[in-house]
């Protein structure tokens, strides 16, 4: 991107930004000369991916910022008035806002609700900081036709994001996302309205507690073993931490209105956008969790949760057997939460017919394992929990199987219907009352963890993300995985590929065979999977909200008469293998 095309940008965005924050940002680096830092502010525009827009807070096309934000709304306030033409005639569009404790949330889900406003579409904006979930039920239980939360999840501080929901309460997916961009591109002209008219004109509606209590009361009502927790909930504490986020209002009121025991950190306890005590507000990062598990120690907790920024994600960490914590991967918790519902459905006598779980493509296979052995199934779908709910959506158009659960291996669990997004506070209260389960069978997590490996093989996970930064990181990315696609490996640390899952050309290929193609039936996706000869599954894909790309590789190893341990030194030695033959790919 040369300087006249830097400069013309960057001129644009100065006109139309009304923050006078973001346009003086801008306005000094035009003076500075600073064309390597305005080239990343303006070398694109953000896109919508698996999680809507995310960015660093900034002024500049590239950035998250008032303008940016307004622009987004626009689109998605014109893309939903021609997708509902009727309501739209009759003046009764409605949207849901919500926003997390990041710096500039409450700016920007303000300017949103205003952009709506505007455009005649009601906008039914919470007086403070709510958690992701919470809006996905908003939408829905006030028949909202779209909905959107300022948040960027766990990422760092300096980031926010905005994400897009539709009527049914889940992330916007195809042909929506594109539609949205589509109209997002188009936007010349933004429509804006004071708070005070939008206020008067009944076109803002400030919410609190008129969803807050509903939401907790669902979230109430899904629990399975209500005579258990009557009983035996005082016997359970809890350790808590919402790492500075949105989770501890309904996590506190949840747990204590059971009566479990439930000590928030108080360093992380109140909204911070700074995320002053940790690198990473995320709970899928062990130093994230450092406060709280220290407090659990001294408490003598019996499980240790955290929940991300927005709270939709969950983290945990159980006492073992030598007085420390162990920290319980998304995998593992998924796991042990599809075991408990199908096993508390089947004992109470609810378990439906015909009974389903979903889960992404990346997450465990050891999850097919557990659904199989309740007689259930375990549908995948794409990573991203919009693909989730849209399974789940279908599901309930076609009348069966009954979806009773949806995860995925990013900390990610939804055990209700009425949310169509994953949802942390709903996975603390459904945990809770399994740790209280397990204990009044003698047992912890970790016992029934290593039943279910003795029963269906230990399985093992590995991550590893590659960040590509600047203007070229797009290309980089896409070279990648294009060499991948050209010139798949046959052998994978040393280990034989049967078959590759191409998602974007929507094909089997079988490096033995290859003439053979076989159809996949997915929706589109920027997504390589490779099945090794011993099971093993080792999958690459670029994020759709961050500039990276992933890859997973999960393993088993069946249980023999050597144990736990054995198993688990034989999976760790496959890993390693395939994480170096990675690594000569992208680099460390």
């Amino acid at each position: 991107m040369n300087k006249e095309s830097i400069l013309a940008q960057a001129k644009d965005y100065i006109q139309q930004e009304q923050d006078e924050h973001f346009k003086t940002e801008v306005e000094q680096l035009l003076g500075a000369e600073d064309w390597k830092e305005l080239e990343d502010r303006f070398f694109r525009n953000l896109e919508f991916g698996t999680g809507g827009l995310r960015g660093v807070i900034g002024g500049g096309y590239n950035r998250m910022n008032t303008l940016v934000v307004k622009r987004a709304t626009q689109g998605l306030a014109s893309y939903v008035q021609k997708a509902f033409p009727d309501k739209a005639a009759t003046g009764t569009l409605a949207a849901a806002i919500a926003f997390d404790s990041r710096h500039y949330s409450a700016e920007f889900a303000e300017a949103a609700a205003l952009i709506f406003a505007a455009n005649h579409i009601k906008a039914y904006l919470f007086s403070s900081l709510r958690p992701t979930p919470e809006l996905s039920f908003a939408i829905r239980h006030l028949g909202c036709d779209t909905g959107i939360v300022i948040t960027a999840s766990h990422n760092p501080a300096q980031y926010n994001g905005y994400k897009a929901y539709w009527n049914d309460g889940s992330q916007v997916i195809a042909p929506h996302d594109t539609g949205i961009i589509a109209e997002v591109n188009q936007v010349t002209v933004i429509k804006e309205m004071g708070k005070t008219e939008a206020l008067t004109q009944g076109l803002l509606q400030i919410i609190d507690t008129e969803i807050d209590e509903p939401y907790q009361a669902m979230v109430q009502s899904h629990l399975l073993r209500p005579a258990l927790i009557k009983e035996k909930a005082a016997q359970v504490k809890v350790v808590y931490t919402p790492l500075h986020g949105t989770g501890a209002m309904h996590v506190e009121s949840v747990l204590g209105t059971l009566g479990l025991q439930v000590i928030t950190v108080p360093e992380q306890r109140e909204g911070n956008g700074d995320f002053p005590t940790v690198a990473f507000p995320n709970p899928e990062e062990a130093p994230a969790l450092e406060l709280a598990l220290k407090l659990g120690k001294q408490m003598g907790a019996d499980v240790v949760m955290a929940t991300d920024p927005d709270a939709d994600r969950l983290g945990i960490a159980v006492p073992n057997r030598t007085g420390d914590f162990t920290l319980v991967t998304g995998n593992q918790l998924g796991t042990l939460l599809a075991d408990y519902l199908f096993l508390s459905l089947k004992e109470t006598g609810k378990m439906p017919a015909k009974a389903a779980m979903i889960n992404s493509i990346v997450t465990t296979g050891m999850q097919q394992r557990v659904a199989a052995s309740y007689g259930a199934v375990c549908i995948e779908c794409l990573t991203g929990f919009k693909w989730i709910a849209e399974v789940w959506r279908k599901s309930e158009a076609a009348g069966t199987p009954t979806v009773i659960f949806g995860t995925e291996e990013s900390y990610g669990y939804l055990v209700e219907p009425e949310v169509r997004d994953k949802d942390g506070v709903s996975a603390a209260a459904m945990t809770a009352e399994m740790t209280l389960y397990w204990q009044s069978q003698g047992k912890s997590l970790l016992d029934r963890l290593d039943e279910l490996y003795q029963a269906h093989g230990y399985w093992q996970e590995l991550g590893i993300s590659k960040y590509f930064q600047g203007s070229e990181g797009p290309a980089i990315m896409q070279g990648i995985m294009e060499s991948y696609r050209k010139q798949a490996p046959t052998v994978l640390g040393g280990i034989e590929v049967e078959k590759v899952r191409d998602i974007q050309e929507l094909v089997w290929k079988y490096p033995a065979q290859p003439d053979r193609r076989d159809p996949v039936d997915l929706p589109q996706s920027d997504v390589l999977q490779f099945y090794l000869k011993d099971g093993t599954v080792v999958s690459a894909r670029p994020s759709g909200t961050e500039p990276k790309i992933k890859f997973y590789a999960t393993c088993c190893t069946e249980v023999g008469n050597d144990g736990i341990l054995a198993a688990k030194t034989e999976a760790a030695r496959k890993l390693e293998a395939i994480k170096q033959d990675i690594l000569k790919v992208i680099g460390n």
